[in-house]
């Protein structure tokens, strides 16, 4: 079981250079730096390069999914309009605590809570499998956060955690979103990490087993044919780039609902979304998936 469990995380594998999902153009092993006063204008001109991408796509949605491998790291990038003014997204994910509302949504996130001292502030995220399990149970992964970037029209998000579960690092999630016109937003999320010969071996055995059927939404058939769907390393990274940028719009769409109702439409948000790409994201039945999450809720605002 507990082989099983390791290679169920792989279907993590995530968050994430969030969630993620998380948001810029490097990898995560690169050092770029913060975004500088062009980000703004770059995204800008990003979100014109897109329009035709972003008008048309089997994502019913205006949503632009790619993923890059090389021989030891993934990434995963998402460009999306989010139907929500700037002000609202700036609010709501310019604040780490609510990252751990948006974190607990995906299926494998069995923890997050924030915590900022004199040196910076950290989520400490708990990964593991689809199921419930005890926190001893899942992996602890340490996301520095840091808000890059934050002005009227832009805002830039990083996580950044040196080490993962099963000879993984480097993860990073960055986040990048900029004011549109008619009171929408345009989203970049990235999603990326490295791995090492022994994560390697950890991935192959994941998708030689519990991850061989499936795939992801990069579609490599010739046009007019049939779909045939990326699989292997890209895949994964795919399915939770796509995970973590649905937590983001699932969050964001509950803030105009009453506080008391939010966690719930929050979850239910999530999962009905999920369930529009049922080949890559399909795990559990609804309510497997509002059960565990409930309960997760309730230990991520008690437990130390």
């Amino acid at each position: 079981m507990r082989t099983i469990c390791r290679f169920r995380i792989f279907s993590w594998l995530l968050c994430a250079c969030l969630i993620g999902a998380a948001i810029g153009p490097a990898c995560a092993a690169s050092t770029d730096a913060a975004p500088d006063t062009d980000s703004a204008a770059g995204l800008q001109a990003k979100h014109s390069e897109l329009s035709t991408q972003l008008s048309s796509n089997p994502f019913k949605r205006p949503l632009y999914l790619e993923s890059t491998e090389s021989p030891d790291h993934l990434k995963g990038d998402i460009y999306a309009v989010l139907n929500y003014p700037f002000a609202t997204v700036n609010q709501a994910l310019n604040d780490p605590s609510h990252w751990c509302d948006v974190l607990i949504l995906h299926l494998n996130t069995k923890y997050c809570r924030a915590t900022t001292n004199a040196a910076g502030t950290v989520l400490a995220v708990s990964i593991g499998g689809k199921n419930w399990e005890s926190l001893n149970q899942a992996y602890r992964v340490n996301f520095d956060y840091s808000a890059a970037a934050s002005t009227a029209d832009y805002l830039g998000i990083v996580l950044n955690a040196k080490q993962g579960p099963l000879g993984t690092s480097d993860y990073r999630i960055r986040l990048e979103a900029v004011s549109l016109e008619e009171g929408k937003t345009f989203l970049h999320l990235t999603y990326a990490y490295t791995y090492n010969f022994s994560g390697k071996i950890a991935m192959q055995g994941y998708l030689a087993t519990v991850g061989s059927d499936k795939v992801g939404f990069t579609n490599t058939a010739p046009a007019g044919n049939a779909p045939v769907y990326i699989g292997g390393v890209r895949g994964v990274v795919e399915r939770n780039t796509m995970r973590y940028y649905l937590a983001i719009d699932a969050y964001l769409g509950a803030l105009s609902t009453p506080p008391a109702a939010q966690l719930d439409k929050r979850l239910q948000d999530w999962f009905s979304a999920t369930e529009l790409y049922p080949r890559q994201l399909h795990e559990v039945d609804r309510s497997t998936y509002l059960d565990m999450k409930q309960r997760e809720y309730v230990r991520q605002q008690t437990a130390p």
